[in-house]
């Protein structure tokens, strides 16, 4: 921590309040009026910058020539390394290493980043370790500052190459005698812009004359007095050199320019704009030399990235946690970790990437583990790391490769699963692992980190700091009702908030670009319907709609151009392309194919040039809701998928075959290349529109899509990280993020705008004193008696509303008392009034359902059904055997007609069990007075299992014996293969077009599917 003390001179200095090693954004930085303002040329700039870091300990050098350079270097070199090099070593060492006539921009950025170490074969035959910079004690290396360097335009005495043109550069800071950072300087009221294009031209004319010693600078910075940037130098580089292939022209800028420059900030985000702030806290000695050593990552393809503030911020933030709580023996606390909540797009994973890597370093931590949500998150995840360093991170396919991992000791940084984490926790109770020293590190921490693999992992590991990135946290606004009262924001789950850098931040810095939202009506409602009524519409008919699919195919067909701004081209990689892509959300699997079939039909009279290159993908998705606010989650599982959707979906993988010449299909292993190949397709900006259900609207980055049509109701976090796909900076040409509506979405927007872009949002559901729940709780059951005796059903539409209110308030307040030990013994309402009321609920429930379904066009009523909550408690057959045995055991006819009641009543109060209702009444019945009750229940069901599955296979038609196979295998996997050959080879042989002789193969199948479909989920859990 720091604070601002007035200096005697007038101008204010940081002052440390707290001192770390690791502390390198200040954490609170506020200007002084009277340092602003004194001086406006350029030159009275540069004196003033000189003069600050001689005063932050910086040696001024009067050097102006490359010749007073290279003796300076060699004489820091020499002072760095405890080394003095002869004329011939320090000739060979300069003209090999240093100053190689091969070498660009590239090759000795790499050399500082990672072959900073050189082992130089001296003239006596032995080898000498000659570091370039110090890494590991950098309070070691030197730094000095020169300004006014000349290149002269004119060959040298040594033959050096002379620049194009004569360039005097303002200010150059050197590292042990390299410049690797240079400051570019206008006068105040000049457009910064003049000095970026400044530094594009010495890379023109002049960094690489002579020796090429310019070409050594990592960072360039650039000011005006008042505003001030910093960036990497392959910005630069790479912007010149596309430059030099592009044509003339509109829309040339890439994604290395202007708009890639940061600003320097505090820790609470507060850009730093001032040179004289930036000089006191960047420019800092130990904060510019921890950005150079620690701060930088080289990515594969050789770009330098150069972290800002927030990402420093969050990285120390964390590692300075688990020091901290290390020494005071605090792991395996919540108090060990924290979460940090950066917002979508503004580069978590790279900051993941780099807390990971350094943590990995920290002395006593055996294992970084790094852990995602999603099999196509680990895929972009692993693909991200490995873009930033190859080979830094091992991933892995299946438990077995994650419990080998584990094992191995060089296996520093592994990024896994939570499900193959939670698999492995299963299956190795007792694991030597759960005994190190880990870092577990969570990307997207939403809800499904919160449960029962949540629980798993933080009992099963011993020394551990569990961390969390989110861009969109679980607060107490957006938190659900279910689950555990303590776990149920993302603060509860993973302990503090450690940094914060919210989507206002990110527009603010334009790190992100802002939305633009439009809200298209699509349906006419009726006068008397109030706007608040609109989303409590049962939709299913009106939104899919033949007419209503037709017209918004329409237009998104009339307004694509126009939004994707394919009027104006720039250049991608090699080659220049017109305007951008976009997603379509739709809200089922069934709308998607609608519109898919649409956008075919409105373009097949189109030329093939005119036709937008349209693709779709979606997956089984055991729930397509989004429980709130978090978007289904969508894996490769094309299995489970209805066999009309999965040929639907093979149908269209083969119009993009057709489209692209690849050859991908449903297949397990094809489908998830599909998703690889149509994701690179986006990025690269060859495919125009994907419709989609879930995928690609989380975890999904490309900088060329900038527009999202909605046809899907989103709120909250899903919201926010579906329209954030958008908005990824590009160019000059992408200047916001594009969100067409055809739903409304207005105050669902507004909220979670509200929500994401508040810093000081609460993040912990506040549980009131156990008195207060417990006084809300006996007076909502004493309403309940009122309104219904236990057992009985509410008469009339009102009291069944008011009913199903309270007892949903009930379940709720029940949730919260049970996590008070004190509850165990207050309750007021026995076990078999609340099974009874637990009844009477679920047939409401069901009663609502099949309404729902026998009418499309009714208005919802606003109920919200707890099912939850119920299914959290709910009966299991292990409680219902147990009361079986009572009965058999009861002496009396009246105790035993008691404890039939009691099962009655405990399988009506069941959501799963009420289905099995018949077979466990008959088993009851049959119980014979010395029986063993759990072996009886054991022959009893294999029975009945063996008998329905005949009457289905005698009822259908069915091949009996591959028919038994496929059961039998069903119950053996845990599911139904409903697609496939498999289902095939049971069914009775049909015509498959059906000429008024029968049912089609089809209507077959269906049926068989249905009937086999209940049979399993009867049976299944019963055995």
């Amino acid at each position: 921590m720091s604070q601002t003390v007035p200096a005697g001179g007038g101008t204010s200095r940081i002052e440390p309040i707290a001192v770390s090693s690791e502390s390198t954004v200040v954490a609170e930085f506020e200007a002084d009026p009277a340092a602003i303002g004194k001086y406006q040329s350029e030159a009275a700039l540069e004196a003033e910058l000189v003069r600050m870091l001689q005063e932050q300990a910086y040696e001024y050098l009067p050097i102006t020539t490359e010749a007073d350079l290279v003796a300076n270097l060699r004489a820091q070199l020499e002072a760095l390394n405890q080394v003095t090099f002869s004329d011939a070593e320090w000739h060979r060492f300069y003209t090999t290493v240093i100053a190689s006539a091969n070498d660009g921009v590239r090759e000795k950025t790499i050399r500082i980043q990672e072959d900073h170490v050189i082992a130089f074969k001296r003239d006596d035959g032995t080898t000498k370790n000659i570091a370039l910079i110090d890494k590991t004690h950098i309070h070691r290396n030197r730094l000095q500052v020169i300004n006014q360097y000349e290149v002269p335009t004119s060959p040298s005495a040594d033959g050096q190459t002379p620049g194009q043109r004569a360039n005097r550069y303002d200010v150059t800071i050197l590292v042990n005698g390299l410049p690797m950072v240079h400051i570019e300087l206008k006068r105040r009221g000049v457009d910064l812009r003049e000095a970026f294009n400044q530094i594009k031209r010495y890379h023109r004319d002049s960094f690489w004359a002579g020796s090429g010693l310019f070409e050594y600078v990592q960072i360039f910075v650039i000011s005006n007095g008042t505003l001030t940037k910093y960036y990497a130098n392959t910005v630069r580089a790479t912007h010149v050199a596309e430059q030099g292939k592009a044509a003339h022209g509109q829309g040339r800028k890439t994604s290395n320019t202007f708009e890639f420059t940061s600003w320097w900030a505090d820790a609470a985000n507060r850009p730093i704009t001032d040179l004289v702030g930036f000089t006191t806290t960047f420019l800092a000695k130990r904060t510019i030399l921890n950005v150079l050593t620690r701060y930088c990552v080289l990515t594969a393809d050789r770009m330098l990235l150069v972290m800002r503030p927030y990402q420093i911020a969050a990285t120390e933030r964390i590692l300075s946690r688990i020091e901290t709580s290390s020494i005071q023996k605090r792991w395996g606390t919540v108090s060990a970790g924290g979460y940090v909540w950066h917002t979508t797009g503004s580069g978590k994973t790279l900051t993941s990437f780099k807390t990971a890597q350094l943590a990995s370093r920290l002395e006593g931590i055996d294992k970084v583990l790094f852990v995602v949500d999603r099999k196509d998150l680990d895929y972009q995840t692993m693909r991200e790391y490995d873009r930033f360093e190859k080979g830094a991170a091992n991933s892995n396919t299946s438990t077995a490769v994650l419990k080998k991992q584990l094992e191995d000791r060089s296996a520093r940084i592994i990024i896994t699963t939570i499900q193959k984490l939670s698999n492995f926790i299963k299956q190795n109770p007792g694991h030597p692992v759960y005994g190190q020293h880990v870092v577990i590190i969570f990307d997207e921490c939403h809800r499904s980190q919160f449960g029962e693999m949540h629980t798993a992992i933080t009992k099963s590991f011993k020394r551990y700091h569990l961390f969390g990135f989110t861009g969109t946290p679980i607060f107490a606004e957006n938190a659900g009702t279910s689950g555990s009262p303590h776990l149920r924001t993302t603060e509860q789950a993973f302990g503090d908030r450690l940094h914060t850098y919210t989507i206002v931040d990110a527009i603010n810095d334009k790190n992100v670009l802002p939305f633009r939202i439009d809200y298209i009506n699509t349906v006419q409602l009726p006068p008397d319907l109030s706007d608040a009524q609109v989303c409590a519409i049962d939709t299913e008919r009106a939104l899919l709609a033949p007419e209503r699919v037709r017209q918004i195919t329409q237009y998104i067909l009339d307004n694509f151009d126009r939004k994707t701004r394919r009027n104006q081209t720039y250049r991608l990689e090699d080659r220049r392309v017109a305007g951008f892509n976009a997603l379509f959300a739709t809200a089922s699997i069934d709308a998607a194919r609608r519109y898919y079939n649409q956008f075919q039909r409105l373009q097949e009279d189109l030329p093939e040039a005119k036709r937008l290159k349209v693709g779709i993908i979606y997956s089984y998705a055991a729930n397509e809701e989004e429980p709130d606010g978090i978007l289904g989650e969508e894996g490769f599982d094309t299995d489970h998928l209805d066999q009309t959707s999965r040929d639907f979906l093979e149908d269209a993988i083969q119009d993009y075959n057709a489209m692209f010449g690849t050859s991908f299909d449903t297949s397990a292993e094809k489908f998830q290349n599909y998703y690889k190949d149509l994701s690179m397709r986006l990025k690269n900006r060859e495919i125009d529109l994907v419709i989609v259900v879930n995928m690609f609207l989380t975890g999904f980055d490309a900088t060329t899509l900038n527009t999202l049509w909605v046809d899907k109701n989103l709120r909250a976090h899903g919201l926010i990280q579906a329209f954030s796909r958008t908005n990824r900076i590009l160019n000059s040409v992408k200047t916001y993020g594009n969100i067409v509506c055809f739903r409304n979405l207005e105050n669902e927007t507004e909220e979670a705008l509200a929500l994401f872009g508040n810093k000081d949002a609460s993040s912990i559901v506040l549980l009131k004193p156990y008195a207060e729940y417990f006084e809300d709780y006996t007076r909502k059951l004493a309403e309940l008696r009122e309104l219904c005796p236990p057992g009985e059903i509410p008469v009339g539409e009102e009291a069944r509303r008011q009913f199903i209110s309270v007892f949903g308030d009930i379940l709720r307040l029940r949730n919260i008392l049970v996590s008070f030990d004190d509850f165990a013994g207050d309750d007021v309402i026995t076990e078999r009034d609340l099974q009874d009321y637990q009844s009477v609920y679920l047939e409401l429930w069901n009663q609502h359902r099949a309404e729902q379904k026998a009418d499309k066009e009714v208005i919802n009523d606003d109920l919200v059904f707890e099912i939850e909550l119920i299914k959290q408690v709910e009966i299991n057959v292990d409680y219902i055997l147990m009361l079986v045995e009572q009965r058999r055991a009861a002496k009396g006819d009246a105790e035993a007609k008691e404890i039939r009641a009691t099962i009655d009543r405990a399988i009506d109060s069941s959501p799963t069990l009420r289905s099995k209702k018949d077979l466990i009444e008959e088993f009851v019945d049959s119980i014979t007075v010395n029986a063993d009750v759990s072996d009886a229940w054991q022959q009893f069901i294999a029975a009945r299992r063996s008998e329905e599955l005949e009457r289905i296979i005698d009822e259908e038609r069915l091949r009996p014996e591959p028919a038994r196979a496929f059961v039998a295998n069903a119950f053996r996997h845990g599911r139904l293969e409903t697609s496939g050959t498999a289902i095939t080879e049971i069914l009775p042989p049909t015509s498959r077009f059906s000429r008024g002789q029968g049912p089609s193969h089809e209507v077959v199948k269906k049926t068989v599917i249905e009937r086999l479909t209940a049979y399993f989920e009867r049976f299944f859990d019963l055995a």
